[in-house]
């Protein structure tokens, strides 16, 4: 009977077993930009705002900076990370002039109800504003977090002060530094104590968002330290100097935010621990408007375009395919359960998530 129980166990458990055997990532990391346009990541700087003075202060440097006649040249003068390693690499959706396709499924097309999407793998109607209120959803992060192997492994980093409560910091108790807040604890590094020290010195243009480096960094650093088998980081300047009619600043923090992920993916790459068994996946929380002129500042069910999102993915179960040119629709809803799938965990968001993206599995 004892040999039953444990060959029945194993027919049980085995798909499960080889489910992970098929996949090499161990690591997952999780990054969004948010409100970078699918026009700026497939086409570079835009030929109608480089040069519009109502939103770039020098014209000719943003020109010189960001511009060439040919489409690619020109994005890969603003992502060149992007559009040399990912390219090569990894996979690039979303460019829907080739009919590469990717939407949100929230009724909202703005932050909140698009990054819980993104961490849950639903929609969620009474996410209907950017409030400070916890997520009632369980978030694939927390999932993750909950299971033993995972236990102290998971955290986030967003330089928007809700992150806390998207994540539900309270109930899930993964460690959220977003915001203004510093690095906590009693054994910090050196990197750790001059970010504390230099990032309250450093006025941020928004009352909410502080700058990306400091995410950056701290993201880095806790990287570094306490090797998370899953970790977000959102960044968050592109829709902040967008809403500011900023297009100069929103070129420039593109192209910081590419050589953000550039440094990860290096790290990551020169790092036992997590060389060619992490996955990185980019994406974005909403997509912009595009006529008129000024609907690219803007973005919400009113604005034409704000449902169209990209993704980006690199790792080791991710077949090297580059821009994808074929007709293709994904959605916002599919990046939970992907990353679920990546670590060999089973999420499915209580039956609500979308199905993972088999493109990034194969």
């Amino acid at each position: 009977m004892q040999k039953l129980i444990v060959a029945l166990s194993f027919i049980l458990l085995a798909p499960a077993v080889f489910a992970q055997q098929a996949l090499h990532t161990n690591n997952v990391i999780l990054v969004t930009a948010d409100g970078l346009r699918w026009q700026e990541v497939f086409g570079g700087a835009d030929k109608s705002l480089i040069g519009n003075e109502d939103f770039v202060a020098d014209p000719a440097a943003l020109t010189l900076r960001f511009w060439d006649d040919d489409a690619q040249a020109r994005r890969k003068k603003l992502m060149p990370f992007f559009w040399s390693v990912l390219q090569a690499q990894g996979q690039l959706h979303g460019n829907r002039l080739l009919g590469s396709q990717v939407d949100v499924t929230n009724n909202f097309w703005f932050s909140y109800p698009g990054y819980n999407e993104i961490l849950t793998g639903y929609r969620d109607d009474r996410i209907d504003s950017n409030d400070m209120v916890d997520n009632p959803n369980v978030t694939v992060l927390e999932y993750v977090n909950g299971l033993a192997q995972f236990r102290g492994k998971v955290a986030a980093f967003g330089s928007w002060d809700v992150f806390p409560y998207i994540v539900n910091e309270k109930r899930s108790g993964i460690p959220v530094n977003a915001g203004f807040r510093t690095a906590a604890g009693s054994d910090l590094t050196e990197r750790e104590q001059f970010l504390n020290e230099l990032q309250p010195q450093v006025p941020s243009p928004w009352p909410t968002v502080r700058l990306d480096a400091f995410t950056h960094h701290y993201a880095k650093e806790f990287l570094a330290k306490h090797s998370p088998r899953l970790l977000y980081v959102a960044y968050g300047e592109t829709d902040d100097f967008a809403h500011d009619g900023r297009y100069d600043q929103y070129l420039n923090s593109a192209h910081q935010t590419d050589a953000f992920i550039a440094d990860l993916w290096a790290w990551v790459q020169s790092n036992e621990l997590y060389r060619d068994t992490t996955t990185l996946i980019v994406t974005t929380d909403h997509g912009r408007g595009t006529s008129p002129i000024d609907a690219w500042k803007d973005h919400g069910t009113e604005v034409a375009g704000s449902n169209q999102i990209w993704f980006a993915a690199i790792g080791p179960d991710t077949a090297p395919r580059g821009e994808i040119g074929t007709a293709a629709q994904y959605y916002q809803n599919q990046f939970a359960r992907t990353v679920a799938r990546l670590l060999g965990v089973d999420y499915d968001g209580g039956g609500r998530a979308g199905a993972a993206i088999e493109a990034l599995l194969e």
